[in-house]
């Protein structure tokens, strides 16, 4: 169960998701977001809308409120110059051989965002936002690197079992990226 919790996580991640309200951050800062998932996951809430609950009750996941929005979208490049190289350490040791996910800061992940925070997966994004994100997995060292991004906001996210208290956990880091900028990443807990 722990398993498909942290599979369900980390596709929410590669498609899109984010953990911060959309804004357009100060090109030197960077924000970090740790979550902790442990083996016992957050017990869902039911919506408040009858119709609602239906779907969540067949699938294990929140339906989706918010609609794709294609006119955010098709104003990002999704190809660019820009790379992100880091490594992901979860308690000081490497975490080998796990996705991790490029993914632009968007209002359509704001959603996906907000119930992953709690503990809920929500159902699988319009397949039209994985044209955005970037992704790869880590070596045995626990290190990556994703090239070909675009110019703008992103979130670089990685989710794994820490090795000293066996919880699963899930690391975000929002960066800004400049056309043919390198960027490093320490997604690191």
């Amino acid at each position: 169960m722990t398993r498909w919790i942290a599979i369900a996580l980390l596709g929410l991640m590669l498609t899109g998701c984010q953990t911060f309200e959309p804004h357009a951050p100060d090109r030197g800062t960077e924000r970090i977001e740790v979550i902790d998932r442990s083996t016992e996951a957050a017990p869902t809430t039911p919506s408040p809308r009858p119709d609602r609950e239906k779907p969540q009750e067949r699938t294990g996941r929140v339906p989706r409120e918010v609609a794709f929005p294609a006119e955010e979208y098709a104003r990002l490049d999704k190809r660019g110059t820009a790379v992100v190289s880091g490594r992901f350490t979860l308690s000081g040791r490497p975490v080998t051989r796990r996705p991790v996910a490029v993914a632009p800061v968007t209002t359509y992940s704001a959603e996906a965002a907000e119930h992953a925070l709690a503990g809920r997966a929500v159902e699988p994004a319009d397949p039209r936002a994985r044209d955005y994100t970037h992704t790869t997995r880590t070596d045995g060292n626990g290190a990556f690197r994703v090239t070909g991004l675009p110019d703008g906001d992103f979130y670089v996210s990685a989710s794994g079992r820490d090795p000293v208290t066996g919880k699963v956990q899930v690391v975000i880091h929002q960066i800004s990226l400049g056309n043919g900028q390198h960027r490093e990443v320490d997604l690191s807990q």
